[in-house]
């Protein structure tokens, strides 16, 4: 049963208004935020439940998958996103990167005593639009209010409940020597779109983030791809797509050769990356995501992934070789070879 809507003596002042450690007192001025902030932008029938949990239907014959993440990104709103939406999309694509359809979000909040309600109403509608737009509700959460200093801005960690069918496999121990492995679009946009805001870092760019919703372009390729076929799937984020692919490799046992030439990036990307110094093979994404298939479904999946507007400009970027320490090494651009390795430290703090 939907709870009776509350009134309250007077609205919050989503203009000028800042929240206080009122908010987070679990009172009045607690339901009045719940109601007019997160509840106005994520409404759907099991938020309003009204309960501390949600009660929600699994389909049979499928196994769960579910996945969080907490997000910290610094500065809060960046050219094609914001703290918000990169919520929604980052756990959504964990979830479908086992070859998952995601179900379910929940969404915790941790805001700092001052920040602005202008603020907090602008990523809480910004959360609310992903998730209608990807087709995962928002169905329950929390808020804690901390006191100023502590907190920076707004803290979110989104977790999300998925299905996958019986039978089906795909994680990374799972690459093989002689699969494909295929990118479904450009490195570094993400990335390069936040350090664009960094006040000691800026420069002139017109990237913005490719933050995304991954779950249809998975759906896409599978579709094509017979039972067994697609070995790995994973999104390329903090650390870039030179760790996700040691990450894949140790877990597998496997080692993989790449081509420079083959990966997608932006012209934009790749000048920013010189000027700063940086790799562009560890700069986070969050719109991309990593395939190893097996080499006679790989013309197929990657021809779905080109059909698909987050898939446009995938490309094939190497193969899976045997390598018993697991090395990944690339061919250069100039016809030399290196090895891609472990990310070493962390250039770019609060990325996601």
């Amino acid at each position: 049963m939907t709870a009776p809507k509350r009134h309250y003596a007077r609205p919050l002042d989503l203009k000028r208004g800042r929240v206080d450690m009122n908010h987070g007192a679990g009172g009045r001025l607690s339901m009045q935020l719940i109601e007019e902030v997160f509840v106005s932008a994520f409404d759907n029938p099991f938020l309003r439940q009204g309960n501390d949990a949600a009660s929600m239907p699994i389909p049979a014959g499928a196994r769960l998958v579910m996945a969080t993440d907490a997000h910290v990104i610094s500065p809060l709103f960046f050219p094609g996103g914001d703290i918000g939406c990169l919520a929604v999309h980052g756990t959504l694509n964990d979830v479908a990167m086992l070859g998952a359809t995601p179900l379910y979000l929940s969404a915790s909040f941790i805001l700092e005593e001052g920040l602005l309600l202008s603020d907090l109403k602008r990523i809480v509608v910004s959360m609310g639009h992903a998730a209608q737009e990807a087709g995962v509700p928002i169905v329950t959460g929390d808020t804690k209010v901390v006191e100023q200093g502590k907190g920076d801005g707004v803290f979110i960690t989104t977790t999300g409940v998925g299905v996958v069918p019986d039978g089906q496999s795909i994680g990374g121990a799972c690459a093989r020597p002689g699969d494909v492995v295929l990118l479904s679009g450009t490195i570094g946009d993400h990335g390069v779109a936040v350090l664009s805001l960094r006040a000691s870092l800026e420069f002139e760019t017109t990237i913005e983030s490719d933050t995304a919703a991954l779950h249809g372009l998975v759906a896409a390729m599978l579709a094509v791809a017979p039972v067994g076929t697609v070995h790995v799937l994973r999104d390329p984020t903090r650390g870039g797509l030179g760790t996700t692919l040691n990450e894949i490799a140790r877990q597998s046992g496997v080692g993989m050769m790449l081509e420079e030439g083959a990966i997608p990036i932006l012209p934009q990307v790749d000048a920013a990356c010189e000027l700063l110094g940086l790799d562009p093979l560890y700069i986070a994404n969050e719109g991309k995501l990593v395939a190893i298939v097996a080499p006679e479904a790989a013309s197929a999946v990657l021809s779905a992934m080109r059909a698909h507007p987050l898939g446009r400009d995938a490309a094939c970027i190497g193969s899976v070789t045997e390598d018993a320490n697991s090395f990944i090494q690339m061919n250069t651009r100039v016809g030399g070879r290196r090895v891609v390795d472990w990310l070493s430290g962390e250039p770019m703090p609060r990325i996601c």
